[in-house]
């Protein structure tokens, strides 16, 4: 059986979850429930970073314990998934016991095979990425994503030979051996390496207590990042040991915002192949959203929580909304305005009343029907091209195409006003039937909707059900 592993990163739990994370989310559950579909054998995993200073000091803001803040933040980070429906099939914790072990493990081996030795950074370190900063990164001196001055840091600290792996990870991205999606984002990596190159990277922080101890030095503990990528092994139940990748490995799919991208395609890859474990297949770079033009900010108050999403909208309706806003790898531009304008135009006043007005003409009329899903091969083909390219919401446009075609059909033929129950069925029938098409292709986006659309419109008798959205 073909198998599928896709990985979103894991979430700092620095504070709650919000419409960036839940976009991520909620495209990882779409991949992964289609390619369930296909009948392939998947894994899904998501989960939460515990560790480093910045979660050191802001539970000490809060004050609280680092395991009792990470506890409740990362409990909030389940709970939102499991309202969004979401099928992962493991939730990791950089806190669990036994990724602490693997991590330990792995960095032994790194360590022991020279690929991992003491030294001093002097340099730039930025709190808000946890990441150390070159001036070329800055902008104005800031921190371009935190709009902060980096400290002036010197401290011992055990350093990856992350320039060990330059050449053999360049040739390897540009052959497509690791696959960096969309194009742009290849191109913006291969710049990197040419024009910048990788500098080793400090792998330990002496001053840092909240994190786990480098295995040969307790004086130190793993730098965050390093600790953070190895979630996508352990997820899997790998117990840290070099050369044995476990069961779903190497991952099919690594999807991720722009902002993570220069770490996923230099330290990641490197320590895979310190490790002697396989590159992933594909990486695959998103972009933002932004709220009226502007940047998601506590401080404009426009920031977008998954729970406030489903309150207003529904499971399903928020999927489809958040799935739908842009094309999956741009940046899109959205807001609450937009979102009720989609919602009653595409669900509402689309998917919603054109199946209640289908079903009650054929409930009125007596008309039975005996429809099959997957029927129109066509349209199938036209979608799974869309998913397996990860243009989810060209797969969505290509659906509501189809609806809406049978909606302008109703509306020119008028079946209501005829008497002659073969002629009505005439009309009814083709459009009924890509109603059921289209909710079986909906199934990723909207599983619980879709279940009710294909049980409605399976029966021999379709009968009118409840509203699917009422408007807003």
């Amino acid at each position: 059986m073909k198998k599928f592993y896709i990985t979103t990163p894991i979430y700092y739990v620095n504070d709650k979850p919000h419409i960036g994370h839940t976009y991520t989310t909620v495209a990882a559950d779409v991949l992964a429930r289609w390619h369930r579909t296909l009948g392939e054998d998947i894994f899904f995993l998501t989960g939460t970073d515990e560790h480093g200073a910045k979660i050191e000091s802001k539970a000490k803001e809060m004050g609280l314990e680092p395991k009792r803040y990470a506890d409740e933040v990362a409990a909030v980070f389940k709970e939102a998934w499991k309202e969004l429906n979401i099928s992962n099939d493991n939730f990791l914790r950089t806190t669990d016991e036994a990724h602490m072990k693997a991590v330990q493990t792995a960095l032994q081996y790194m360590y022991n095979k020279g690929d991992i030795y003491l030294s001093k950074y002097d340099g730039l370190y930025c709190r808000g990425c946890e990441q150390y900063k070159s001036e070329r990164d800055l902008v104005d001196g800031l921190c371009p994503d935190h709009k902060i001055a980096p400290e002036k840091m010197s401290e011992e600290c055990y350093t990856f030979k992350l320039s060990k792996y330059q050449d053999e990870l360049l040739e390897k991205i540009k052959k497509d051996e690791l696959k960096i999606l969309p194009p742009n984002r290849k191109n913006e990596i291969v710049s990197f390496y040419e024009k910048e190159g990788l500098e080793d990277v400090s792998f330990s922080r002496k001053n840092i207590n909240w994190g786990i101890p480098i295995p040969w030095d307790k004086s130190h503990t793993v730098y965050v990042w390093a600790d953070a990528f190895l979630n996508y092994l352990t997820g899997l139940g790998w117990s840290g040991e070099a050369g044995k990748s476990p069961k779903f490995w190497p991952a099919s799919a690594q999807l991720m915002s722009k902002d993570i991208l220069r770490v996923h395609a230099t330290i990641w890859p490197a320590m895979l192949l310190s490790l002697d474990l396989p590159l992933p297949e594909k990486i695959f770079i998103h972009g933002y959203f932004q709220i009226n033009g502007q940047k998601m900010s506590k401080s404009l108050g426009n920031v977008i929580a998954p729970a406030d999403l489903v309150k207003k909208y529904g499971v399903d309706a928020t999927r489809y909304l958040i799935m739908s806003a842009t094309a999956f790898g741009h940046d899109g531009d959205i807001s609450w305005e937009k979102f009720d304008d989609k919602y009653n135009a595409d669900l509402a006043n689309g998917l919603g009343n054109l199946a209640a007005r289908v079903s009650n003409l054929l409930e009125t009329n007596k008309i039975k029907l005996n429809l099959r899903i997957g029927s129109d091969k066509k349209l199938n083909e036209e979608c799974a091209a869309s998913m397996q390219a990860f243009k989810f919401d060209e797969s969505l446009k290509i659906l509501w195409d189809k609806l809406r075609a049978g909606d302008a059909v109703l509306s020119d033929k008028k079946p209501w006003k005829l008497k002659d129950e073969a002629a009505i069925k005439n009309i009814l029938e083709p459009i009924a039937g890509d109603i059921l098409n289209a909710a079986n292709l909906l199934k990723p986006f909207m599983p619980t909707v879709s279940e009710k659309v294909i049980k409605q419109f399976s029966a021999k008798q379709i009968k009118k059900g409840e509203p699917l959205f009422p408007r807003i």
